[in-house]
C-alpha cells in the first residue's frame, strides 16, 4: 500500500511539472505583448516548399529573322536566351531575311513570317497601320532607359514602343588624312576650296539616292510632313528655303571637284588616292580601311554654307530595330527574345563578331572596344545632328520623287531656270493622294 501510494505521489508530481511547463510557455502565434502573429510559412523560414517551387515549362517554337552574315551569332545568342529561360522549352527556327526585306516580307504573309525580325525603324508606321507588329509591354519601361532616346523614339508611334533598337541605319563621312585635316572636314566649303592636285577629286555624295539627298534640305531648315514629320499633307522642300537648296546642289554637282558616287566608284577612287572624301555608312569601313591604311578617317558630316551662313548636314535617323510579329503565338516569349538580342550583351557580341555596328544601348558608347572603331565613332556623333525619319506612313511616297529630283540634278536636266517648277513636281509626288475617294 505504501508503495502505491509513493507510486501515485511521483505520477501526480510529473503531471505537475509537465502542466506547469505548458503553461509558462509561449502559444506559438502569441507575442509577449499578446498580440496575435501568423505562423511563418516554410519558404519564410528558409525551407522551400517542394511544390511551389516547380516551374510550369512551356513548349514553344520561335521563328527569327536576321541577315545572312547573322546566321551563327543568332544562333548563339538565341541559344543563351534559352538558357536563361528554363520557363521555355524553344524550338527556334532561324531563317535569312534583310533588314531592308522583311517588312515586304511580312506584309506578303505575316502567318509563315518571323516571330522575332529586324526590320527599319522608318517602316513602324506602315507596320502598324496594316496590324502586323506588336506593341513591347514587357519591361518596356527597363528597354527605353538602357537606349539611347533618338532609337527609342524612332521606334515609337502614339505612345507605344514597336521595337527594340539596335543599331543607327545612317551615314556619315570619310576622308583621307592625308588631304584634310580635321579642320578641313567641318565645313565642304573649305574641303572644295582645296587643290588636292590633278585628276583627284574633293568630295562625293549620291545626290540621286533620295537618303542622301535629304541632308541638304533639311540642313537648310527644311521639312518634310510637318514640323514633326506626322502630317502627310505638307512639306516645305519647296519654298524659299528649298529653292536655296536646290541651287546649293546644281553649284556642286558642276563643280569639277565633285564626282556623284555611282556604283561604288568613289570608294574604288579613294582607295586609289583619287578622292578626298566620301558619304558613306559602316558598311563600308573594312574596306576603305584596307585601302587607305594609315590616312584612314571618318567624321560626321560637314557644314553647307548657304547666304553666308552655316548649317549642319542634317541626314535621316533611321534605325534599325528588332520587331514582335502581331500574330505570334508566343507574344510574352517572343518579345523577350527581342529585348533580349537588341540588350546590350548581344549588341557587344555581334559588334565584336559580324560587323562592328554602331550601339544603341548607352553604356556600350563608352566601351573601349566600340569607341576605338572609327567608323562606329564618326556614326554615333553623327545621330546627334540627325533628323528622325518621319513617323506617317506617307514616307513611302517620298523615295522615288526624291530620287527623280536627284537625278534631274546630276544629269543636268534641271538647271535654275527649271528648278522651281521641279520642286513643286517632287513635293506633289510627296504629298499627293494617289487614290481618289
Amino acid at each position: 500500500m505504501k508503495n502505491y501510494k509513493k507510486v501515485l505521489s511521483v505520477i501526480m508530481t510529473l503531471a505537475l511539472t509537465v502542466s506547469m511547463a505548458t503553461g509558462c510557455g509561449k502559444k506559438d502565434n502569441t507575442t509577449d505583448a499578446g498580440v496575435t502573429q501568423t505562423p511563418k510559412s516554410a519558404t519564410e523560414n528558409g525551407s522551400k516548399d517542394k511544390a511551389s517551387d516547380k516551374v510550369e515549362v512551356q513548349d514553344i517554337t520561335l521563328k527569327v529573322w536576321a541577315p545572312e552574315e547573322e546566321q551563327e551569332v543568332t544562333t548563339d545568342m538565341c541559344n543563351l536566351f534559352a538558357e536563361n529561360h528554363p520557363e521555355y522549352k524553344i524550338t527556334f527556327d532561324i531563317g535569312i531575311m534583310s533588314v531592308a526585306d522583311s517588312i515586304d516580307a511580312i506584309k506578303k504573309d505575316a502567318d509563315v513570317a518571323a516571330d522575332v525580325f529586324a526590320y527599319p525603324s522608318g517602316g513602324v508606321p506602315e507596320l502598324v497601320e496594316a496590324g502586323l507588329i506588336l506593341p513591347i509591354t514587357v519591361d518596356a519601361d527597363t528597354i527605353k532607359n538602357i537606349h539611347g532616346e533618338a532609337s527609342i523614339k524612332s521606334c515609337t508611334l502614339n505612345g507605344l514602343l514597336y521595337g527594340i533598337p539596335e543599331s543607327p541605319n545612317s551615314w556619315f563621312m570619310y576622308y583621307d588624312k592625308s588631304k584634310y585635316t580635321e579642320d578641313d572636314v567641318t565645313s565642304l566649303e573649305k574641303m572644295m576650296a582645296k587643290d588636292l592636285g590633278d585628276g583627284v577629286k574633293n568630295f562625293s555624295c549620291d545626290i540621286d539616292n533620295s537618303w542622301y539627298m535629304s541632308a541638304f534640305f533639311y540642313a537648310n531648315g527644311g521639312t518634310l510632313y510637318g514640323e514633326n514629320g506626322d502630317d502627310p499633307t505638307q512639306c516645305s522642300w519647296n519654298d524659299e528655303k528649298g529653292v536655296k537648296v536646290g541651287t546649293y546642289l546644281i553649284n556642286l554637282v558642276n563643280n569639277p571637284k565633285y564626282i556623284d558616287d555611282q556604283d561604288g566608284l568613289a570608294g574604288s577612287l579613294m582607295k586609289e588616292g583619287k578622292l578626298g572624301a566620301l558619304c558613306s555608312g559602316t558598311w563600308a569601313a573594312a574596306d576603305l580601311q584596307a585601302g587607305l591604311g594609315d590616312n584612314y578617317a571618318a567624321c560626321k558630316l560637314p557644314t553647307i554654307n548657304i547666304d553666308g551662313t552655316d548649317y549642319q548636314l542634317s541626314n535621316f535617323a533611321d534605325f534599325r530595330a528588332l520587331g514582335v510579329n502581331a500574330v505570334t503565338k508566343a507574344p510574352k516569349a517572343a518579345q523577350q527574345l527581342a529585348a533580349w538580342l537588341g540588350g546590350e550583351e548581344c549588341q557587344l557580341m555581334r559588334f565584336e563578331r559580324v560587323n562592328s555596328t554602331a550601339p544603341t544601348v548607352k553604356s556600350l558608347v563608352e566601351n573601349e572596344t566600340v569607341a576605338a572603331n572609327v567608323a562606329v565613332a564618326a556614326l554615333s556623333n553623327q545621330t546627334n545632328y540627325s533628323t528622325p525619319n518621319p513617323s506617317t506612313s506617307k514616307l513611302n511616297d517620298y523615295w522615288t520623287p526624291a530620287a527623280a529630283f536627284g537625278a534631274g540634278i546630276v544629269n543636268g536636266d534641271i538647271k535654275e531656270a527649271n528648278l522651281q517648277q521641279s520642286l513643286d513636281s517632287m513635293v506633289e509626288g510627296f504629298i499627293a493622294t494617289l487614290v481618289k475617294q
